[in-house]
């Protein structure tokens, strides 16, 4: 009896000592795998078609031999992948794969592994092109309208400056873009900068790349500063009886309630911070559909632009034109005409703002030519 008892502790004991072997054999292979790192050294590449780029995959601390990567093209008519599989191995660490673009437009191009270890990381798109001229030509019109829409706030500071006056200048106009800026600011450095923000945004969107750059930033940061400084000649400078009109008080007050609720459902963890920037993001929008409308209305109540610098509406009105012109030429050069018609809102939003631009024009120099300086009339129109 007594043998068979210690027969039994034996093999009780060999069964446990078998299973905590396997358990800590997994647990070693887990934390191995869990080590190894594979990345590319691009997420975007753009080529003309029938012509060839290639990217590097880079292989740290793999411990498992024999893992298969396959690619996967989104559009299988667009690129293809040389090779279109390879076997990792411990010592190889740098793996050169080439895209060939074979048709025009642009495709995912993710990855998947046998066995499956993590490979988030190895996605990009690749753009195919019609003509490299055009691809050239669509980068100046863009870093045009950048430096255009970039120096647009200066005329009007400078009329300010030489008249020492804001008559003219509607101050809900000055108000609502301050908001507009402000908000696209806020939404562009905490895209940009923030890691939980930008964490959560690739854990929503894992194969796509942040959409801010900083080039953003700082149009955004510049033109924040050139308004302030708009809005501090509005208290030095002679203003008549101007004042933020009946209309442009609620319209700034439901805004203000709306960010209030917003950061009330951010506290109470209803939603999250990337929740909150997009919706600074909406108010930006809602705000270049609106923000012109007060001087113009302004301009027809005084029937004169006095005040109202035709140097900034040419600016704006040559960016505005540049930037759909860029539109125009990559949806043709990249045949992706989804990106102006699929996306009314911005395409619709440029197109706003230009006919606002040619209102403005039209105003000066047909309907109230320059005249001498008139008293402004109240703003609590509407």
């Amino acid at each position: 009896m007594i043998l068979n008892r210690l027969s039994l502790v034996k093999m009780a004991m060999c069964g446990y000592t078998g299973i905590l072997t396997v358990v800590v054999l997994i647990l070693i292979t887990a934390t191995s795998i869990s080590q190894c790192e594979i990345k590319i050294n691009t997420h975007q590449l753009s080529m003309k078609i029938n012509e060839s780029q290639s990217f590097i995959l880079t292989v740290t601390d793999l411990q498992q031999p024999d893992v298969e990567v396959r690619f996967h093209p989104e559009y299988k008519d667009r690129i293809a992948v040389s090779p279109s599989a390879i076997t990792l191995s411990s010592d190889h660490e740098e793996y050169t794969i080439t895209v060939e673009g074979i048709g025009i437009g642009k495709s995912l191009l993710t990855a998947h592994s046998t066995p499956n270890i993590s490979i988030d990381g190895v996605f990009l798109t690749a753009t195919i092109y019609r003509s490299k001229m055009i691809d050239i030509l669509s980068v100046i019109i863009g870093w045009a309208y950048f430096a255009v829409w970039s120096v647009s706030f200066y005329p009007q500071i400078y009329t300010n400056y030489e008249r020492k006056s804001v008559v003219g200048l509607d101050f809900d106009y000055l108000a609502l873009n301050m908001v507009g800026y402000l908000s696209y600011t806020i939404f562009t450095i905490g895209m940009y900068y923030i890691p939980e923000i930008i964490m959560e945004y690739m854990k929503r969107y894992p194969r796509s790349l942040i959409p801010v750059t900083f080039n953003d930033i700082a149009f955004n940061i510049h033109g924040t500063i050139a308004i302030i400084v708009t809005i501090f000649q509005c208290f030095v400078y002679t203003r008549g009886n101007q004042k933020i009109s009946i209309t442009g008080a609620v319209i700034l007050i439901a805004m203000g309630i709306a960010y209030f609720t917003s950061l009330l459902l951010v506290y109470f963890d209803n939603i999250h911070w990337i929740d909150f920037l997009y919706f600074c993001s909406y108010i930006k929008l809602l705000i270049t559909l609106l923000k012109y409308i007060p001087q113009a209305y302004l301009n027809y109540k005084r029937k004169s632009t006095d005040g109202w610098s035709i140097g900034g509406v040419f600016l704006d009105l040559l960016g505005g034109l540049f930037s759909m012109l860029q539109m125009i030429l990559d949806s043709h050069n990249y045949d992706d005409w989804v990106s102006v018609f699929g996306n009314p809102s911005k395409f619709g939003l440029g197109f706003f703002s230009i006919v606002f631009q040619f209102m403005f024009i039209a105003q000066h120099y047909i309907l109230y030519r320059p005249t001498k300086h008139r008293d402004l009339i109240p703003t609590d129109y509407f």
